[in-house]
């Protein structure tokens, strides 16, 4: 076979050599997976507050992970009952709060006060500027959540808040859109090129999004495990896939993921 007939599938592991043909020609490529293992993150635990870091934040600085396309902060972040973080600012910056586990208290200069449970979504356009802060207003129990940032296409927007949750049914071995910059099929309206979808899977589901060419997707485990292209993934793994038009993911266990279609 020679080097012309073949796609090249490349990751930072396991890379593959695939042949692809298409309408009796041949085509071929160069397909980026680079994979983001949960255990290389960086970590801080503060105690009350136990975040985990895929790209650079606060203290922890790594050249090579200061973010992906528009995304720059992706944080898993675990706080204590009756602790959470004081009043502080922002400015131009989307923020995507989605809560996992727990109630997440949220109040903001806008005047906003919110608490989020378990499956809803939070979404500041930080623009001008604002101040917020987040609590977990348990006794008991602490709230497990992640905090995405995306740096949005305009700067020095007017700030604005939405909160909403998406029927579970909605979500079942399928790529539900929760975010974009059109607010398209009722999801939460982003101020930036990236198109967010949520899905929960069971073992052995999988779903497929296709991607317009020139675009890139980042893919985030937030419960269980699956397979991207024969290449497994564990909860709080990612991969940033570039260079293709479809993303496979099957489920290896109860699972849910989130895939961020990106400019």
């Amino acid at each position: 076979m020679a080097e012309s007939d073949v796609v090249w599938s490349s990751t930072t592991e396991n890379p593959t050599l695939e042949q692809h043909s298409i309408h009796g020609g041949v085509h071929w490529a160069i397909e980026m997976i680079t994979i983001r293992r949960a255990n290389d993150r960086g970590h801080a635990d503060h105690g009350w507050l136990n975040s985990y870091h895929t790209f650079s934040f606060a203290s922890y600085r790594d050249p090579q992970h200061m973010g992906f396309r528009s995304l720059r902060v992706m944080n898993e972040d675990r706080v204590a009952p009756g602790q959470g973080f004081g009043t502080h600012a922002h400015d131009n910056m989307e923020i995507v709060s989605y809560v996992l586990e727990g109630q997440l208290e949220h109040k903001d200069s806008m005047g906003n006060g919110e608490i989020l449970t378990p499956g809803e979504f939070q979404r500041i356009s930080a623009g001008t500027g604002i101040q917020h802060s987040e609590f977990n207003p348990s006794s008991d129990d602490p709230v497990h959540f992640y905090q995405i940032w995306l740096i949005p296409t305009e700067r020095d927007i007017e700030p604005s808040y939405e909160q909403k949750r998406f029927p579970d049914d909605q979500l079942r071995a399928a790529l539900r859109l929760v975010a974009s910059p059109d607010a398209a099929e009722d999801s939460i309206k982003i101020h930036t090129d990236t198109r967010v979808y949520l899905s929960k899977m069971e073992e052995g589901e999988h779903v497929v999004a296709t991607l317009v060419e020139g675009r890139h997707a980042w893919l985030q485990v937030l419960r269980g495990s699956v397979s991207l292209d024969g290449r497994d993934l564990q909860v709080g793994d990612a991969a940033a896939v570039s260079d293709t038009i479809k993303v496979e993911v099957e489920s290896l266990s109860d699972s849910e993921i989130m895939l961020f279609d990106l400019a």
